[in-house]
């Protein structure tokens, strides 16, 4: 089987990763994809994640068997759409189902009409009219922009000036471009953070390990936000007691409400959850594969990844049982010095000759040039390993992580210390 994979990320080359395990895979196409992800597939720099004419029209050059569309911008774009309509089997949803991450007022709006359980909040598309309501809220308050906006559109107010500033920074600067257009500003909850990815077909579900994400760039979370710099899986706080009552009002809920509003979603959906004191309840969804929260769910992934994607396309996922490894998994990133702000690319990267067997660099921010991996973004390597216990996990992601260097290389030092306080509270 010849495959196509659209995007050029640490997730990705994750995806491409389990993909090759299939022994009927020839050839996988990365498009755009990046330097490291060429040790894996071919890869097509020259068309982009979101060029989606050019993405159908190489698809059907190249005979490709199966498509999988891994970034959030070209879901929502419709690249699924165009490729099923040019007749290849695809793995992700369609742009109709995509805007339960596309806009954060669709998501809001649809969990209020069917009773998922989320945080209050207003939608505006006024600025003087979202300050004005600022005036009667307490804090600390969450703004989110209601489009895309690389993970960083979501700002948390602790006071009304902070709150101020950030309908400015969203609707009148223009900060992330249209996507703040609209504004949700919603209550501020409280409670640990898990992440829960799961395979559907838009009626049955096969919820993935469950995953705890590192999303600030400094220790003890501090710092700016980012796309996550470091992930654990699965999460302590996440029981089997948890799962279940996610199960029943949370994720069967939400297949129902897309099916019932005309937009079965097939694919991966991410569940962004927080654990408050009054049950879990959604923080947001995701039409896609989280990163880096894909580096360290689909290395405890026992069934082949093809065969469950193919599932979710053909819709019979029920018919299919979806096994895990034991133990746990880390992902430590590597990111570019000044990251998620100004940042300098084109270091060289220097890596050890080899790595131990449990551990797996996956290729996010870097590039070839004369012949050489050289940094091109802002997060640039995810070191992942999986072991029997987290606290081994670790270990040894971190010990590999030191062993790759590159000017002006930074990771936090305190990914998964949170879940190993969690772990010895039990």
């Amino acid at each position: 089987m010849n495959l196509l994979v659209v995007g050029g990320g640490g997730r990705e080359h994750a995806i491409i990763k389990k993909l090759k395990e299939n022994p009927t895979v020839q050839t996988i196409y990365a498009l755009p994809g990046n330097g490291g992800i060429a040790q894996d597939a071919v890869c097509v720099p020259e068309i982009g994640a979101k060029d989606i004419p050019a993405i159908v029209a190489f698809a059907k050059s190249h005979d490709i068997d199966f498509a999988v569309v891994a970034p959030d911008d070209p879901l929502a774009l419709g690249c699924v759409d165009r490729l099923h309509e040019a007749g290849i089997a695809c793995f992700g949803p369609d742009a109709r189902a995509a805007r339960i991450e596309s806009s954060k007022v669709f998501s809001k709006n649809l969990m209020k009409k069917y009773g998922i359980p989320t945080a209050r909040y207003e939608v505006f598309s006024d600025a003087d009219a979202a300050l004005a309501y600022l005036q009667t809220v307490g804090f600390p308050i969450v703004l989110k922009a209601d489009g895309l906006a690389l993970g960083k559109g979501v700002l948390i107010a602790q006071n009304l000036h902070e709150a101020q500033d950030a309908v400015k920074t969203i609707m009148q600067d223009k900060a992330f471009g249209d996507a703040g257009s609209e504004i949700v500003i919603e209550e501020f909850l409280t409670g640990p953070e898990v992440s829960v990815l799961a395979f559907t077909d838009g009626s049955a579900i096969r919820p993935m390990i469950s995953s705890m994400d590192h999303k600030r760039a400094g220790d003890s979370d501090t710092g700016l936000n980012t796309g996550g710099m470091g992930t654990v899986a699965p999460n302590p706080y996440y029981t089997a007691e948890i799962a279940q009552v996610c199960m029943d009002t949370i994720f069967l809920p939400t297949l129902a409400a897309m099916r019932k509003e005309g937009c079965r979603f097939k694919g991966c959906l991410y569940f962004g959850l927080m654990l408050t004191p009054d049950g879990p309840k959604v923080i947001e969804y995701n039409c896609r594969f989280g990163d880096p929260e894909t580096q360290v769910v689909l290395p405890l992934l026992k069934t082949d990844l093809l065969t469950v994607m193919q599932a979710v396309e053909n819709e019979t996922l029920a018919e299919l049982q979806v096994e895990w490894s034991d133990g746990a998994a880390a992902c430590v990133i590597l990111a570019s010095g000044g990251y998620p702000s100004h940042y300098e690319k084109g270091k060289p990267i220097t890596f050890p000759a080899s790595t131990p067997e449990n551990v797996t660099v996956y290729h996010a921010g870097d590039k070839l040039q004369g012949g050489k991996l050289v940094t091109s973004g802002g997060r640039v390597l995810g070191i992942s390993a999986t072991a029997p216990t987290l606290q081994t996990a670790l270990a040894d992601a971190y010990e590999a992580a030191e062993t790759i260097t590159f000017d002006g290389k930074f990771m936090r030092r305190d990914i998964g210390r949170r879940a190993l306080a969690a772990m010895e509270e039990r």
